[in-house]
Protein backbone atom coordinates (compact mmCIF):
# COMPACT_ATOMS: atom_id res chain seq x y z
CA UNK A 1 0.00 0.00 0.00
CA UNK A 2 1.37 3.42 -1.63
CA UNK A 3 1.18 6.66 0.72
CA UNK A 4 -1.75 8.90 -0.99
CA UNK A 5 -2.24 12.32 -1.09
CA UNK A 6 -4.38 13.28 1.43
CA UNK A 7 -6.78 15.47 -1.32
CA UNK A 8 -7.41 12.69 -2.97
CA UNK A 9 -10.12 10.73 -3.35
CA UNK A 10 -10.67 6.73 -3.10
CA UNK A 11 -11.97 4.73 -6.22
CA UNK A 12 -12.88 1.40 -6.60
CA UNK A 13 -11.16 -0.63 -9.90
CA UNK A 14 -12.25 -3.45 -11.38
CA UNK A 15 -9.63 -6.28 -11.92
CA UNK A 16 -9.08 -8.75 -14.68
CA UNK A 17 -9.59 -12.29 -13.46
CA UNK A 18 -6.15 -13.36 -11.48
CA UNK A 19 -4.58 -9.97 -12.45
CA UNK A 20 -4.54 -8.34 -9.09
CA UNK A 21 -1.35 -8.33 -8.33
CA UNK A 22 -0.21 -7.50 -12.19
CA UNK A 23 -2.84 -4.38 -11.40
CA UNK A 24 -1.73 -3.03 -8.17
CA UNK A 25 1.94 -3.35 -8.96
CA UNK A 26 1.64 -1.04 -12.41
CA UNK A 27 -0.65 0.93 -10.58
CA UNK A 28 1.93 1.44 -7.87
CA UNK A 29 4.93 1.61 -10.61
CA UNK A 30 2.62 4.78 -11.95
CA UNK A 31 2.33 6.95 -8.78
CA UNK A 32 -1.06 6.00 -7.51
CA UNK A 33 -1.53 4.69 -4.40
CA UNK A 34 -3.59 1.24 -3.95
CA UNK A 35 -5.11 -0.32 -0.88
CA UNK A 36 -5.95 -4.30 -1.18
CA UNK A 37 -7.28 -5.32 1.62
CA UNK A 38 -7.35 -9.53 2.47
CA UNK A 39 -7.77 -12.36 4.67
CA UNK A 40 -7.07 -15.43 5.60
CA UNK A 41 -9.80 -17.82 4.68
CA UNK A 42 -9.14 -21.61 5.13
CA UNK A 43 -10.67 -23.84 2.24
CA UNK A 44 -11.63 -27.59 1.71
CA UNK A 45 -8.90 -29.35 -1.12
CA UNK A 46 -9.50 -32.99 -1.16
CA UNK A 47 -9.97 -34.32 1.77
CA UNK A 48 -7.29 -31.50 3.87
CA UNK A 49 -7.70 -28.01 4.79
CA UNK A 50 -5.93 -25.19 3.33
CA UNK A 51 -5.43 -21.61 4.89
CA UNK A 52 -4.32 -18.97 2.18
CA UNK A 53 -4.56 -14.96 1.87
CA UNK A 54 -7.34 -13.97 0.03
CA UNK A 55 -8.85 -10.39 -1.38
CA UNK A 56 -11.49 -9.02 1.26
CA UNK A 57 -13.14 -7.80 -1.87
CA UNK A 58 -12.48 -10.17 -4.65
CA UNK A 59 -11.94 -8.93 -8.04
CA UNK A 60 -11.48 -5.54 -6.73
CA UNK A 61 -8.67 -3.29 -5.66
CA UNK A 62 -9.25 0.21 -3.96
CA UNK A 63 -7.32 3.33 -5.97
CA UNK A 64 -6.69 6.98 -4.73
CA UNK A 65 -5.81 10.05 -6.62
CA UNK A 66 -7.28 13.44 -7.58
CA UNK A 67 -10.41 13.17 -10.46
CA UNK A 68 -10.13 17.03 -11.51
CA UNK A 69 -6.08 15.92 -12.34
CA UNK A 70 -8.20 13.68 -14.80
CA UNK A 71 -6.09 10.45 -14.54
CA UNK A 72 -9.40 8.23 -13.96
CA UNK A 73 -8.67 7.52 -17.83
CA UNK A 74 -4.75 6.16 -17.09
CA UNK A 75 -6.15 3.85 -14.21
CA UNK A 76 -8.71 2.36 -16.73
CA UNK A 77 -6.14 1.66 -19.33
CA UNK A 78 -3.46 0.00 -16.73
CA UNK A 79 -2.52 -3.26 -17.10
CA UNK A 80 -4.72 -5.81 -15.09
CA UNK A 81 -7.40 -3.11 -14.67
CA UNK A 82 -11.12 -4.00 -16.30
CA UNK A 83 -12.21 -0.43 -15.61
CA UNK A 84 -12.95 1.82 -12.74
CA UNK A 85 -16.89 1.59 -10.71
CA UNK A 86 -18.86 4.04 -12.26
CA UNK A 87 -21.74 5.73 -12.42
CA UNK A 88 -22.59 7.27 -15.52
CA UNK A 89 -19.55 8.79 -16.95
CA UNK A 90 -17.09 9.57 -14.04
CA UNK A 91 -15.58 7.10 -11.79
CA UNK A 92 -17.71 7.27 -8.24
CA UNK A 93 -15.84 8.03 -5.60
CA UNK A 94 -15.85 5.01 -2.28
CA UNK A 95 -16.71 6.94 0.62
CA UNK A 96 -13.56 7.93 2.83
CA UNK A 97 -14.90 7.13 5.91
CA UNK A 98 -15.25 3.49 4.84
CA UNK A 99 -11.57 2.93 3.62
CA UNK A 100 -10.12 4.72 6.68
CA UNK A 101 -11.76 2.39 9.16
CA UNK A 102 -10.92 -0.50 6.75
CA UNK A 103 -7.29 0.46 6.77
CA UNK A 104 -7.67 0.90 10.37
CA UNK A 105 -8.71 -2.88 10.72
CA UNK A 106 -5.53 -4.01 8.76
CA UNK A 107 -2.05 -4.34 9.15
CA UNK A 108 0.40 -2.05 6.48
CA UNK A 109 0.51 -5.11 4.21
CA UNK A 110 -3.74 -4.41 4.13
CA UNK A 111 -4.09 -7.98 5.95
CA UNK A 112 -7.09 -7.73 8.34
CA UNK A 113 -6.36 -7.96 11.84
CA UNK A 114 -8.53 -10.77 13.10
CA UNK A 115 -11.21 -9.48 15.59
CA UNK A 116 -9.92 -11.86 18.34
CA UNK A 117 -8.01 -14.79 19.09
CA UNK A 118 -10.32 -17.52 20.30
CA UNK A 119 -8.77 -20.04 22.56
CA UNK A 120 -9.89 -23.67 23.91
CA UNK A 121 -11.29 -22.91 27.55
CA UNK A 122 -12.41 -19.58 26.89
CA UNK A 123 -16.17 -18.44 27.79
CA UNK A 124 -17.86 -17.17 24.77
CA UNK A 125 -21.24 -15.93 23.35
CA UNK A 126 -23.00 -16.85 20.78
CA UNK A 127 -24.03 -14.12 18.06
CA UNK A 128 -26.16 -15.56 15.55
CA UNK A 129 -28.62 -18.07 15.03
CA UNK A 130 -31.17 -20.02 17.09
CA UNK A 131 -28.83 -20.23 20.43
CA UNK A 132 -27.65 -15.92 20.28
CA UNK A 133 -27.10 -14.69 23.45
CA UNK A 134 -26.23 -17.88 25.15
CA UNK A 135 -22.68 -18.04 26.66
CA UNK A 136 -20.76 -21.43 26.32
CA UNK A 137 -16.88 -22.61 27.17
CA UNK A 138 -14.65 -23.52 23.71
CA UNK A 139 -13.98 -27.47 23.85
CA UNK A 140 -11.89 -27.47 20.73
CA UNK A 141 -10.76 -25.44 17.70
CA UNK A 142 -10.93 -27.22 14.14
CA UNK A 143 -8.54 -26.73 11.01
CA UNK A 144 -11.99 -25.16 9.33
CA UNK A 145 -12.61 -22.53 11.88
CA UNK A 146 -15.47 -24.66 12.76
CA UNK A 147 -15.60 -24.03 16.73
CA UNK A 148 -16.53 -26.83 19.33
CA UNK A 149 -18.62 -25.45 22.45
CA UNK A 150 -20.16 -26.55 25.46
CA UNK A 151 -23.76 -24.89 25.84
CA UNK A 152 -25.66 -25.11 29.08
CA UNK A 153 -28.99 -26.17 28.60
CA UNK A 154 -31.86 -27.23 30.74
CA UNK A 155 -29.49 -28.65 33.83
CA UNK A 156 -27.02 -30.24 31.31
CA UNK A 157 -24.06 -29.50 28.76
CA UNK A 158 -24.81 -29.45 25.17
CA UNK A 159 -21.84 -30.15 22.51
CA UNK A 160 -22.12 -28.09 19.40
CA UNK A 161 -20.12 -26.69 16.34
CA UNK A 162 -20.60 -23.29 15.51
CA UNK A 163 -18.27 -20.58 13.04
CA UNK A 164 -16.00 -18.78 14.89
CA UNK A 165 -17.55 -15.21 13.41
CA UNK A 166 -20.48 -16.34 15.73
CA UNK A 167 -18.87 -15.77 18.93
CA UNK A 168 -17.71 -12.79 20.84
CA UNK A 169 -15.17 -13.26 24.28
CA UNK A 170 -16.87 -12.96 27.53
CA UNK A 171 -15.14 -10.89 29.80
CA UNK A 172 -14.99 -13.90 33.22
Amino acid sequence: MAEHDPDASWFLAQVKPNSVNIAKRNLERQGFATFLPTAEETRKRGSRFVTAERPLFPGYIFVAFDVAEGLWRAVNSTAGITRLVSFGREPAPVPRDLVDQLMRRCEASGRLIPAEALREGDRVRVTKGPFADFVAEIETIAPDRRVWVLIEIMGGQTRMAVGADQLRSVER
